[in-house]
């Protein structure tokens, strides 16, 4: 009876473990609810060479406490005027085109990639190069 009540936990353990790993966990924010992670997944981007993302939106803003207006911005007179609550668009409602820039405005790849690398480097840390970023399909 006693092996019986072990197996029995040991089931009901891994089966909670492996269910809590599926629920999605939000953070709230000023701009409605974000997952904890998740995938970057741009309709700019009509077919991915590379996996996408796995972007850790809780950890960016918790632990590091990046300000929102390090990754979101809206741009007016050159300035960035986005502020905790505004709606957050996808890049490529403004970043049009996929591959190539347009004047002063990144591309699609050059808005995410510059953002994104130029931060890690400065901070020395988070990942710097494409695999390390994008998992293999």
């Amino acid at each position: 009876m006693k092996k019986c009540s072990i197996a029995v936990f040991v089931v009901l353990a891994f089966a909670m473990t492996a269910l809590m790993g599926t629920m999605a966990i939000a953070q709230d924010t000023k701009s409605g609810k974000v997952p904890d992670t998740f995938d970057i997944k741009d309709p700019g981007f009509k077919k991915y060479k590379k996996a996408p993302v796995k972007f850790t939106h809780k950890e960016h803003s918790v632990d590091f406490k990046l300000a929102c207006t390090q990754c979101h911005h809206v741009y007016k007179d050159g300035k960035n005027v986005f502020k905790d609550g505004d709606k957050v668009e996808k890049c490529s409602k403004c970043h049009t085109s996929p591959k190539k820039n347009q004047g002063k405005m990144l591309s699609l790849y050059n808005a995410y990639h510059k953002n994104c690398r130029t931060c890690h480097k400065k901070a020395k840390k988070g990942p710097t190069k494409c695999n390390q970023c994008h998992p293999k399909k």
